[in-house]
């Protein structure tokens, strides 16, 4: 889980968002959810992870050669 979250915060940070906004894209997910994966309170099932890696993985960040 803790490998997840650190995908999740680097992603957010290299297309400038927040984690939530990332999740809400990817999974639509509701705002608390990210909280409560951080605190280790819940965690997502495996289709939920495949569905999120897929979208970051399919939205890669710009980079500057790109733009």
């Amino acid at each position: 889980m803790e490998q997840l979250i650190s995908e999740i915060e680097a992603y957010a940070r290299a297309v400038e968002r927040t984690p939530q906004a990332v999740l809400r894209a990817a999974i639509d997910a509701g705002g608390r959810e990210w909280e409560s994966w951080k605190a280790g309170r819940s965690s997502p099932t495996l289709a939920r992870v495949d569905r999120l890696r897929a979208f970051m993985a399919a939205h890669p960040p710009e980079t500057e050669d790109a733009a």
